[in-house]
């Protein structure tokens, strides 16, 4: 009765069957590890992926806000497509108003020798050429060393800058009318400095006479050079261009 009743009755057919059974005995009769042997590690999980980091949101620049009206033009530059071009037509005969001469740039020119010793004497001389011209100059540097003057290559001597267009114009109205009145002594500039190619420099000795510079705040006294470029082929087209703008000459 016994081999009878442990008698298996699985169909040996079934395969299924013959797993499942496996599995319980194998759960039921497992035998606890031994002192000494390593547990079998737990499976591991699937990694989850990280969220990306949002990227923080880029501050947009303010856009440059426009002049509700356009700047008006300079006086100097009504004066010379008016008066002036006309005037030297008739003077030199040229055919086309293209031919006549015109005021190309102006440079200002500051040198600063003081500033090897001192350099805030550089920035105050930058500063005082920015209001005159209105616009920020260039640093010069020395190119190479002099050991009689204590500089070296590379050594900031003085600043320079350059106007074109609007800014030269309105330049050239403040220096005839408003600063060369102001200077001491003044009995016009001279009508020798022309460099044979139409192109005048003068020299100012004193920056203060500007509107732009407050006596009362600046350091020290310094000069300055003008250069002023003309399209002239020769000195008497450019005194007589330069003369039309009411250059005062001596002569």
């Amino acid at each position: 009765m016994s081999a009878a009743k442990t008698k298996d009755t699985r169909d040996p057919k079934d395969p299924k069957g013959s797993r499942d059974a496996r599995g319980q005995k194998d759960a039921k009769g497992a035998r606890p590890p031994r002192e000494g042997q390593q547990q079998p590690a737990p499976p591991k999980e699937a990694k989850q992926a990280r969220p990306e980091p949002k990227e923080a949101p880029v501050a947009k620049e303010p856009k440059e806000r426009k002049p509700e009206r356009p700047a008006p033009v300079p006086r100097l530059q009504i004066l010379y497509r008016e008066s002036v071009v006309k005037q030297l037509m008739e003077q030199f005969g040229y055919k086309s108003a293209m031919q006549a001469p015109r005021i190309e740039k102006i440079v200002l020119n500051m040198g600063v020798g003081e500033a090897v010793a001192d350099k805030k004497i550089m920035d105050n001389a930058v500063s005082d050429m920015t209001k005159i011209a209105g616009q920020r100059p260039i640093v010069t540097k020395s190119r190479k060393s002099i050991a009689t003057y204590k500089i070296r290559s590379g050594y900031p001597i003085g600043c320079k800058v350059t106007l074109r267009g609007r800014r030269m114009y309105e330049f050239l109205d403040r220096l005839v009318n408003i600063a060369m009145p102001r200077i001491r002594d003044f009995r016009g500039i001279s009508a020798r400095a022309f460099d044979g190619q139409g192109n005048y420099n003068m020299g100012v000795k004193e920056q203060n006479i500007f509107p732009e510079i407050e006596y009362d705040k600046i350091d020290a006294i310094r000069g300055m050079n003008i250069t002023i470029t003309t399209t002239a082929k020769s000195d008497n087209e450019a005194k007589a261009l330069l003369s039309a703008f009411r250059f005062p000459f001596r002569n």
